[in-house]
């Protein structure tokens, strides 16, 4: 589990003052860049879906998040939420290892060691501000600021290494419970004792410049040890993951990198003298995005000359003409993908949009109906709804138009502009309508988070 550092309390005694830093979940924040890709969400969901169902968790509750960070890192917070940055993704050296490291976040979960993290922190607290106040009134006492900056900093120096122990002991409960899920999915837990060698060994070369993850879970000898005992006695440690999942796998990072990373660096990693599969995607990417469309689509339509199905490069082929302005081109591309990726909300979205920007009213309403579609299955992407929003105004559904712009405006946050829209929908559409009572529900929402805002 990822821990975030705060600072939770200063208080000052005469002439001392005291900063305590203890560890604490992660939570959104402005500094968050989340991205959003089917591919490799649909690959980490493959992987990972007996996980969740070996360890009791409805696949569907368990929410994962991929941050667009280089850094090494990976953690659960409470609302079953998972998120995993891209430089882990990248990092790991196949499915065994990243099915490993999720595995131990879903022990997190499937353990409540949030909710008895909440609990554990609290007491921390609790005891330092009980040392703050003992060494306030020893100073207090002797007159002598120096007995109380040695009483509050012993008192933190306690509760840090409480804080720390506790980490320790769920990491490795986390641990176990994730050889248990593997197990019963069947899986190999040898992934996941690699990639705490391998990260155990930077945490002993390079202090100082330790990646998130080592500061985040702790890993000590005792840990990989105890960890090493369990895998090993598995009946699966020797199992390999499916051949296709090895592929799933390296596609995943190729297209990561592709986008992720300068020509230069993606060039390194796949020389044009690499004619694999993820290498040739990579570098399609890498040069869409210079851009050199040229070179780009010559290798998209060499790896859709052999795989000519498949909903990624058809998708990928209808970004590369739609984000360069050959809107109408893009559309048969992204209807091919949908096609062949039916269930995948991203990709339908992105045909939507494509439709309504070519501008042709006989697209319109074919693209209102994928936008709901996406919508149903996808209604956290605000982008869906904006989308949205364009399609039913031009449909000249204007009540359906301000439903949607409001669902978007909760969606990132601004309260009052989803009110706004709320309450225009509502004067709008029917009375007990589904799309009235769905406006009923965001005006009350919003006016509860407004009344939060301003109590605070």
């Amino acid at each position: 589990m990822r821990n975030r550092m705060r600072s939770v309390v200063r208080l000052a005694a005469i002439a001392a003052v005291a900063v305590v830093l203890l560890p604490m979940r992660a939570s959104f924040g402005d500094d968050f860049d989340l991205i959003r890709d089917a591919e490799i969400e649909h690959t980490i969901r493959t992987f990972v879906t007996p996980i969740f169902r070996a360890a009791n968790l409805n696949p569907a509750d368990v929410q994962i998040h991929l941050i667009n960070d280089p850094q090494l890192n990976a953690f659960a917070t409470n609302g079953q939420n998972i998120f995993i940055n891209t430089g882990l993704l990248v990092r790991t050296t196949g499915p065994l290892q990243l099915i490993g490291v999720i595995a131990h976040e879903s022990g997190h979960i499937a353990g409540g060691h949030l909710a008895r993290s909440e609990d554990a922190y609290d007491n921390f607290f609790t005891e330092n501000l009980i040392g703050l106040a003992l060494g306030a009134a020893a100073a207090l006492a002797a007159h002598n600021p120096g007995v109380a900056s040695a009483a509050i900093f012993g008192s933190q120096q306690v509760v840090e290494r409480s804080a720390l122990a506790y980490s320790r002991e769920q990491e490795a409960r986390a641990d176990q419970a994730a050889v248990t899920f593997m197990d019963r999915a069947g899986d190999s837990s040898r992934g996941l004792l690699e990639f705490l060698e391998v990260i155990g060994t930077e945490q002993n070369i390079l202090v100082g410049q330790q990646d998130p993850y080592l500061v985040d879970h702790p890993i000590t000898v005792e840990r990989v040890d105890a960890l090493r005992l369990r895998a090993e006695r598995s009946p699966y440690y020797h199992a390999n993951p499916p051949a296709a999942w090895v592929e799933m796998h390296a596609r995943m990072r190729a297209k990561l990198i592709g986008f992720l990373q300068p020509l230069g660096a993606v060039l390194q990693a796949y020389p044009e003298s690499d004619n694999s599969l993820p290498a040739r995607y990579a570098r399609a990417i890498a040069y869409y995005r210079i851009p050199d469309l040229g070179k780009a689509l010559a290798l998209i339509n060499q790896l859709l000359a052999e795989h000519p199905n498949d909903p990624y490069f058809l998708e990928l082929k209808g970004q590369m003409l739609f984000e360069n302005g050959r809107i109408a081109e893009s559309v048969p591309f992204y209807d091919a993908a949908v096609k062949a990726a039916p269930n995948e909300p991203l990709i339908r979205y992105e045909l939507g949009e494509a439709q309504i920007s070519t501008e042709d009213p006989k697209l319109y309403k074919i693209a209102e109906n994928n936008l709901e579609e996406a919508a149903r299955d996808d209604p956290d992407n605000p982008g869906v709804w904006y989308q949205l929003a364009i399609a039913y105004d031009r449909d000249g559904k204007a009540g359906m138009a301000a439903l949607a712009s409001a669902e978007r405006a909760l969606l990132i946050g601004q309260s009052a502009d989803a009110k706004h829209f709320a309450t225009r929908a509502r004067g709008q559409l029917p009375n007990g309508s589904p799309g009235a009572l769905r406006a009923d529900d965001i005006i009350s929402t919003a006016d509860r988070r407004i009344a939060a805002q301003r109590n605070r």
